[in-house]
């Protein structure tokens, strides 16, 4: 096995928390470099990894064959471009840029020069969203006629990162959190004839959105997406309804406490949610009604560097591609403009 030399563009919560366990836990990757632009931080935790203090030191140097732009939003399109240009490959953090026309562009620059280019949507392998993903496939809801998903939070402050709260093309929960929800809806039902959407601020003194209603029309199936700041009491994170029943379950996944609490990403148990997070499955099969919790699927967020490698070195078909990035940004893209006319967008 020949690792794949593989250098971060920030090491802050993305890189820290998201990136780094997973990379160094994984045999394929060599976490080489890091672009640290203060303090030099990294090393304290990966004592291989260099870290160094301009872009161009990891563009330039010929031994590293993936970058990880986890920059901030606005200035994912611009760095992107400049690794792929330098025949790197590379993983652009949500939300992939913030244009459609930018997305599109650098998907056609990976195409020419027959690189790797994905964007990490680490939370299709949630333990929450896995096990809604099985309960669908398993058609004991029959035809699912709506479906909502929620990311709610009760957080009044503004975030003390600035580029969170500047009112710029990427910040804001849209661009946020948005995409792990429209990801999560696109994997589930496919791409939507048409969209509706309600974006709003609701925080005291914050001049970028924190609160979104995305409806996503489909011929017989209506998706609901929401996402907000000001949910004190939780609400179920996923809700399905069918023509048999019902399923109903929590947004449980431990895997981002765990890192947060230094707890490595190869450790026994991980990503097993307590059995009292178990989804409410209410339905009717072969005339018999059921209403039980159902177990959970054990999320794996490993899952997603996995099936990088397998791609770079083994020509694997990629878990998510840039036109998976694509169809998000059209529907981010879609939704805004929907908010600010009042209007439904038809695709």
């Amino acid at each position: 096995m020949k690792p794949i030399s593989t250098a971060l563009l920030s090491f802050g919560m993305s890189g820290k928390l998201f990136q780094a366990p997973f990379l160094h836990t994984n045999p394929g990757f060599s976490l080489t470099a890091v672009w640290e632009r203060s303090q030099a931080v990294a090393s304290s935790f990966y004592p291989s990894i260099h870290s160094v203090s301009t872009f161009e030191e990891i563009l330039n140097n010929p031994t590293i064959e993936l970058v990880v732009v986890n920059t901030p939003t606005a200035t994912h399109f611009d760095y992107a471009k400049q690794v792929l240009l330098a025949g790197k490959h590379a993983v652009v953090e949500k939300a992939f840029t913030t244009t459609v026309s930018e997305a599109i562009e650098l998907n056609n620059i990976a195409a020419e020069k027959n690189l790797c280019l994905s964007v990490f949507q680490n939370r299709r392998w949630d333990s929450d969203f896995l096990t809604v993903r099985r309960v669908l496939q398993s058609g004991v809801l029959g035809e699912v006629l709506e479906a909502e998903f929620h990311y709610d939070r009760y957080k009044q402050a503004l975030s003390p990162k600035m580029h969170k709260e500047t009112p710029i093309l990427g910040a804001g929960v849209v661009y946020d959190l948005g995409p792990h929800l429209i990801d999560q809806a696109l994997v589930s039902f496919g791409f939507p004839e048409a969209v509706f959407a309600d974006v709003r601020i609701t925080r005291s003194g914050s001049k970028v959105d924190d609160y979104f209603e995305i409806l996503l029309y489909y011929p017989t199936l209506r998706v609901r997406l929401k996402s907000g700041y000001y949910y004190r009491e939780p609400i179920p994170a996923f809700t399905l309804f069918g023509r048999n029943g019902s399923f109903h379950k929590s947004r449980a996944d431990i895997q981002e406490n765990a890192l947060l609490a230094n707890i490595p990403a190869n450790s026994p148990n991980w990503g097993i949610e307590p059995e009292s997070e178990r989804g409410l499955l209410h339905t009717e099969i072969e005339g018999k009604i059921i209403r039980e919790r159902v177990p959970t699927e054990k999320g794996d967020y490993a899952q997603y560097y996995e099936g990088i490698y397998q791609h770079i070195r083994n020509g694997a078909p990629l878990h998510v591609t840039a036109d998976d990035g694509i169809r998000v940004m059209k529907i981010i893209t879609a939704a805004l403009e929907s908010s600010a006319e009042k209007r439904v967008i038809a695709f």
